[in-house]
């Protein structure tokens, strides 16, 4: 399922996150925001993750530049919930605590990225039924 998807990671160490290229997710990986941020407009990406505290970036704001760029694009956001402010979480599609690991964080971009090719149709129509 994950064939040809891309996953951008924006980490202080992204190659802490290669249980997602193991899983068949192409990377593409930035230290900081605003590495990640040219990359996101370079690259074609399937989902984002992104660190609370990447290097000198705000986890947050960047967050933010890139929902306003790619909406439709999913982010997860990887942080230590003690440091992280509510506000945080406006723009990012779901929270992965950092001491639950790499397979929460795979868990949660095959989730969410699953999820968006259910909710559209080749016509574009919605398939999900609640």
């Amino acid at each position: 399922m994950a064939k040809n998807n891309t996953v951008l990671c924006i980490h202080r160490d992204p190659e802490e996150w290669a249980l997602l290229r193991e899983k068949g997710y192409g990377l593409v990986t930035a230290t900081n925001g605003s590495d990640g941020l040219r990359l996101l407009m370079s690259h074609p990406v399937d989902a984002v993750v992104v660190e609370y505290c990447a290097g000198r970036s705000d986890g947050a704001v960047v967050a933010e530049e890139i929902r306003r760029a790619r909406p439709q694009v999913p982010i997860v956001m990887v942080a230590d919930p003690v440091e992280l402010p509510q506000a945080a979480l406006r723009s990012v599609d779901t929270l992965v605590d950092k001491s639950e690991g790499t397979h929460f964080l795979w868990a949660a971009v095959h989730f969410l990225l699953a999820a968006r090719r259910l909710r559209c149709s080749p016509a574009g129509r919605s398939v999900l039924r609640c």
